[in-house]
């Protein structure tokens, strides 16, 4: 899949089924619809997540097209606590596109079990300090 961004290609990283495309190019995070609710230990984390997003009216970001379908998406705002995060949501609900740092800012929130593996190793992989995905070899 082609990062919506910047075009180049993604790579996919796995943990425990859920698929995450990463561009290494440009730092952003792709989840396929479904695959926020799966990050989390407890799904009513991710409804109410999901449920706190509304439209953002007047942004003057660059629409980008859905990787899948190539529709522009949405502006949204995301994250009820601080300030809102504006990320992107396909209008054919295929899924999220959260831009360097986004998916970070979000989880790095109360608002999420920082114990559930799953939010603690994203926290870490696209940590605002590292700048790029981690390599530990």
């Amino acid at each position: 899949m082609d990062c919506p961004v910047c075009k180049n290609p993604m790579i996919v990283l796995e943990f425990e089924q859920v698929e995450i495309d990463h561009c290494t190019n440009c730092g952003g995070v792709w989840l396929d619809s479904g695959e926020l609710e799966q990050l989390f230990a407890d799904k009513n984390s991710a409804e109410q997540m999901v449920d706190a997003f509304i439209p953002a009216q007047d942004v003057k970001e660059k629409k980008h097209s859905c990787p899948i379908c190539l529709k522009k998406m949405e502006k949204i705002l995301a994250g009820g606590r601080g300030e809102p995060v504006i990320i992107d949501r396909c209008p054919k609900y295929h899924g999220l596109w959260f831009d360097k740092n986004e998916l970070s800012t979000l989880l790095s929130r109360d608002a999420f079990d920082k114990e559930y593996k799953m939010v603690k190793l994203l926290s870490e992989i696209f940590s605002k300090d590292k700048g790029d995905v981690k390599n530990d070899n």
